[in-house]
């Protein structure tokens, strides 16, 4: 195992938690961060574009005076939209955080730093002051999704002022409220995954009702989620007890995979889009683990035919655990893949740095031979 030594180190001058891919990017290798600055007018979104072949970044910086950026997501779909939730003082020291839609320009002024224009505002006051995510949906440009305190918000986004098409409420004592939400690419995409306290609730945008739900996934808040492209029952979760899981949701008495290799909490998990055996993890340990989920891969089901016999050959395959890992020197709140290149991905640390990293050449070649 290794640390840096094959990652490239962008930093920013401002403190920094909010990074997505570039989800309709095919093409470049691509992310975008968003900054926490005080100084609500400085906060800034950088696109980054790491040029494999030689090594080097190229950014380009807009300004989002809107306040202090918390998340981004980009569309899956428009390679031009992103998300952003941020933070706005409003009056004598309270806060309230929005939401709204930006549109990257379609031609880039390297020597200026443009606004990034606004496409849809959202008013979210009735349901809350706690945006936690907006996300697009999958497949269906005029839809996208808000988790805000305890409501599940489905919005039409076909015009600039988002309209509200349904609301799935979260009831129970004492206030629950989401920490995070995200789209099931699968069912049709008609569910909407959502983590409130321990638990896992998911929901069917067409009823509103209750689709599943999963009690007492980690011993301690549940931070974030994330489906397997490539399995359809399967979805990773970690959080504040330091473990990430792998749960089959058709049986949900326990995980099919779990592992607590952070020290601390952690804040983010995501499958590899190609090759789901590979999961990225992030933490206020400082680390980004690489692990292995091989055991519960789409790709353990890979058996080739040797010539006509009936002598039957299992890949071979990597065991479960870290692989790699990169260190931070400040608590890590977002890894993300590529959804262009299966072997690079991206951290971003609360200090403003970025490290980009490729997976090891020769666990690559265990993957793909």
């Amino acid at each position: 195992m290794s640390g840096n030594d094959n990652s490239l180190i962008y930093g920013l001058e401002f403190q920094a938690r909010a990074l997505a891919p570039q989800l309709a990017e095919t093409e470049k290798i691509s992310f975008l961060i968003g900054t926490q600055s005080l100084k609500q007018t400085n906060n800034q979104i950088h696109l980054v574009e790491f040029n494999e072949e030689i090594s080097t970044l190229k950014t380009t910086v807009f300004h989002h005076s809107e306040g202090e950026i918390w998340k981004i997501t980009t569309s899956p779909l428009d390679i031009s939209k992103l998300a952003t939730c941020y933070n706005v003082i409003s009056g004598e020291n309270s806060c309230t955080f929005k939401t709204a839609i930006l549109k990257l320009p379609a031609t880039e002024n390297p020597n200026d730093i443009e606004n990034l224009e606004v496409v849809t505002t959202f008013d979210t006051k009735e349901y809350g002051n706690d945006v936690r995510t907006t996300e697009f949906h999958p497949n269906d440009v005029a839809k996208a999704a808000s988790v805000i305190d305890n409501n599940v918000v489905l919005w039409d986004i076909s015009e600039t002022q988002a309209k509200c098409i349904r609301k799935m409420q979260l009831e129970g004592k004492h206030n629950p409220k989401f920490t995070t939400g995200k789209w099931n690419p699968h069912q049709n995409c008609n569910q909407f995954t959502t983590a409130t306290e321990t638990h896992l609730k998911t929901y069917d945008i067409r009823s509103g009702d209750l689709a599943w739900h999963i009690d007492n996934v980690h011993h301690q808040l549940v931070r974030d989620v994330d489906y397997n492209m490539n399995k359809q029952y399967h979805i990773a979760t970690c959080g504040d007890d330091g473990f990430v899981k792998i749960w089959d949701f058709r049986q949900t008495n326990q995980p099919v995979y779990a592992r607590n290799e952070h020290s601390h909490w952690v804040w983010c998990v995501r499958f590899n889009h190609f090759h789901d055996q590979l999961i990225l993890t992030a933490s206020s340990d400082a680390r980004v683990l690489l692990s292995s989920a091989a055991s519960v891969s789409s790709e353990n089901n890979d058996i080739c035919d040797l010539d006509d016999t009936k002598e039957t050959e299992t890949k071979q395959q990597l065991s479960d655990g870290p692989l790699q890992w990169c260190e931070h020197e400040d608590s890590v709140y977002c890894a993300e893949w590529s959804p262009s290149e299966p072997w690079v991905f991206a951290s971003l640390s609360y200090d403003g740095r970025l490290l980009i990293s490729r997976v090891k050449r020769s666990l690559k070649y265990q993957i793909m031979l």
